[in-house]
C-alpha cells in the first residue's frame, strides 16, 4: 500500500474542503439553521414539554431581535481583519463572475427578487382569513361546578367570626398574617401603649376602638372592623404576590404587564370580573394558567398556580382586596322559580 498518495490525496481534500466551505457559507448555514429552530423546532418542543395541542411559538418580533444580533455578531467577526472580509466576499464575487455556471448565475439573480417581492406582498396584502384561536376571557368548560355558589367567608364575616374578634380585640390579642406581622411589630415599637388594631388606618376600625374602649361594642360595628382587618391583609397580599402584573389599581398596568403578549385583565372593566361568579375569580386565582381549557392557548394567561403558594385563607383575602380596590361586586348565580318546584332553584 503506498502510504505516501493515500496522504496526499487526503491533504488535497482537506484543503479542497477548507477553501470551499468559507466564512460566507458558515453564515449563510448559521442564518438558515437559526431561523429554521425558531421557526419550527421551538414550536415542537414547546408542545413536548407543555403536552398542550398547540404550540407555543417564538413571537415575530423576539425573531427580528434575534436575526438582528445574529447580524451585528457576523458583522464584527467578520469585519475584525481584512482576511476575513476577502474571504466572505470571494464566493459572492467568484457567483457574479460566473465560477458557478452562467445559466446558475442568472436563474438565482431572477429568482430571489421574485421570492423577496413575494414575501413583501404576502405581509401587506390585505387578509380576511378568520383568526386561528380566538381568545377567550372567562372561558369556563372546565370549571368545577360544585364552586359556582361559593361565597368569599371574609367579606361579610358570621357571628362565630365577630364574637371571636371581639373577645381578642379585648385581650389586646388580635393575630395579623405572617406577611404583616414584622411591620404591626415595628409600629408597636414605636408606638407603645397602643391597641394592636390601631396599625390599621381606617374609620370603621378607629369606631370600633372606640367603641371598646367604651365597653359598648355592638356586633355591626365589630363586624365592619374585622372586615376592614380582612382587607387590610388582602390589600397586602395584593402587593406582594399581584401587583406586579395588575398595577396598584388593578386595572393591569402593572410594571412587569408589558413583558406579557396579552396584557393582565383590567378588573376595573366592567365586562372583567364583576361578570362572574366569585367561586370562578377563587378558581381561577388557586389554579392559575395551567389549568385553562385548551381554547384559552395559547399565551391567554400566565398567572401562577396559587394554590401552591398562598392558602385558602389568603387567596381569599386578596379576592376581597381586588374587589374593593376595583369598585366592582361579584356576579350572582342567576335562580328562578321551577314550575313545581322550589323558589330559588337554579335554572
Amino acid at each position: 500500500m503506498n502510504w505516501d498518495r493515500i496522504f496526499e490525496l487526503a491533504r488535497r481534500l482537506q484543503t479542497v474542503k477548507v477553501n470551499k466551505f468559507t466564512i460566507f457559507h458558515w453564515a449563510v448555514a448559521s442564518y438558515v439553521f437559526i431561523f429554521g429552530f425558531l421557526k419550527w423546532g421551538v414550536p415542537f418542543i414547546s408542545r413536548q414539554i407543555t403536552g398542550m395541542p398547540f404550540p407555543l411559538p417564538v413571537p415575530g418580533t423576539l425573531m427580528f431581535f434575534y436575526v438582528v444580533l445574529i447580524t451585528v455578531a457576523f458583522y464584527l467577526y467578520i469585519t475584525s481583519s481584512e482576511d476575513k472580509v476577502r474571504e466572505f466576499i470571494a464566493p459572492i464575487k467568484g457567483f457574479l463572475g460566473g465560477d458557478y455556471g452562467i445559466p446558475v448565475r442568472n436563474a438565482v439573480l431572477v429568482v430571489i427578487p421574485i421570492l423577496v417581492g413575494w414575501q413583501v406582498y404576502d405581509i401587506f396584502v390585505p387578509k380576511t382569513s378568520s383568526p386561528v384561536s380566538l381568545r377567550i376571557q372567562h372561558p369556563s368548560s372546565n370549571f368545577p361546578k360544585k364552586m359556582e355558589s361559593l361565597k368569599n367567608p371574609y367579606e361579610n364575616p358570621d357571628d362565630a367570626a365577630v364574637d371571636a374578634f371581639i373577645e381578642q380585640a379585648k385581650a389586646n390579642k388580635v393575630e395579623f398574617i405572617q406577611q404583616v406581622k414584622p411591620d404591626v411589630e415595628s409600629w408597636l415599637g414605636k408606638n407603645p401603649g397602643v391597641h394592636t388594631l390601631g396599625f390599621v388606618p381606617s374609620e370603621k376600625m378607629k369606631a370600633f376602638l372606640d367603641a371598646l374602649k367604651a365597653g359598648n361594642v355592638g356586633k355591626d360595628v365589630a363586624r365592619a372592623a374585622l372586615k376592614e382587618k380582612n382587607l387590610f391583609e388582602g390589600r397586602a397580599l395584593y402587593a406582594m404576590n399581584c401587583r406586579a402584573c395588575h398595577g396598584d389599581s388593578v386595572s393591569g398596568d402593572g410594571p412587569m404587564a408589558d413583558g406579557f403578549k396579552l396584557r393582565p385583565i383590567n378588573f376595573t372593566d366592567n365586562g372583567t370580573i364583576e361578570t362572574i361568579v366569585e367561586g370562578y375569580t377563587f378558581w381561577r386565582v388557586a389554579t392559575g394558567g395551567r389549568a385553562l381549557p385548551t381554547e384559552a392557548t395559547p399565551w391567554d394567561s400566565a398567572m401562577p398556580t396559587w394554590e401552591l403558594n398562598l392558602t385558602e385563607e389568603e387567596r381569599w383575602k386578596i379576592l376581597l382586596a381586588e374587589y374593593d380596590l376595583a369598585q366592582k361586586t361579584p356576579r350572582i348565580p342567576e335562580t328562578h322559580e321551577v314550575a313545581g318546584g322550589k323558589a330559588g332553584e337554579k335554572k
